[in-house]
């Protein structure tokens, strides 16, 4: 891997002068004199599962809540397929879904009911988003508690609900902060299975997660975070060379990458 300015030069290249999925350009975050996230540049590809990785307090979440409009960047911009997140934030907005590790739901809605009211907001039409949901809820394995109040679910299928709400619009990009908490096996198999097939149906996620099995299966490209700043980008046999091996696990490299001076 030559360093993260090459390797964010090639994807416009290689998809014919398309917009990529997202576009970090000088991204800055200052939380008083604590410089959060530092003049963060990297770019996304469309229709790659890319996983975004540091130890907490890197910035991660940061980046992300910039990205999705959260927060305002104190320097840089954001563009979610070509569109900036400053100057065109409800186009920008439109082509994204963020899910954040602990998602707001409406405690006395059932998860129809939820999805419907999320739906409307994006204007989807009722009958699509009554199609959408159906299928969302039956994929994540909710179906059965389509009736039930989200107050009395639990964090797994709160988490998954609200992954359900994020997708409703069909976003183009995906974004998610910690995807897997609270989840049991078996609902964390659903979401890998639903991410993996969006992004073969086209579509874009980016993720963040401290499980470093989830990053070396399922991601195509690893961003590695720290104290704010990009340190390493590429496969995970590009991060191995970095690091003069080709046999450590992903957390092995992660770890050797992160404290680097």
């Amino acid at each position: 891997m030559q360093g993260s300015v090459a390797e964010t030069q090639a994807p416009t290249e290689r998809s014919g002068g398309a917009s990529p999925a997202l576009r970090l350009e000088g991204l800055t975050e200052r939380f008083g004199g604590t410089v959060a996230v530092d003049a963060l540049t990297l770019e996304v590809r469309r229709g790659e599962l890319y996983a975004l990785l540091g130890p907490n307090g890197a910035g991660k979440t940061t980046t992300l809540r910039m990205v999705a409009g959260l927060l305002r960047p104190d320097a840089g911009d954001a563009f979610v397929l070509g569109r900036s997140v400053l100057r065109e934030p409800a186009e920008a907005k439109r082509r994204l879904a963020f899910l954040p590790d602990d998602p707001l739901l409406y405690g006395k809605l059932n998860p129809l009911e939820y999805l419907e009211f999320v739906a409307g907001l994006w204007g989807v039409p009722a009958a699509e988003a009554q199609a959408r949901a159906v299928e969302l809820l039956k994929w994540l394995g909710l179906w059965e508690h389509r009736r039930d109040l989200t107050e009395t679910f639990s964090r797994g299928m709160k988490q998954k609900l609200g992954l359900a709400g994020g997708l409703i619009h069909e976003p183009e990009l995906i974004i998610l902060d910690e995807p897997l908490t609270g989840l049991d096996a078996a609902a964390a198999k659903a979401v890998k299975d639903l991410l993996v097939e969006h992004v073969r149906g086209g579509r874009t996620v980016i993720l963040t997660t401290h499980i470093m099995e989830v990053a070396e299966r399922l991601a195509e490209r690893i961003g590695i975070i720290s104290r704010g700043r990009l340190v390493a980008e590429g496969t995970l046999d590009e991060l191995r060379a970095r690091t003069g091996s080709q046999s450590e696990t992903l957390e092995a490299v992660f770890l050797e990458l992160v404290a680097a001076p």
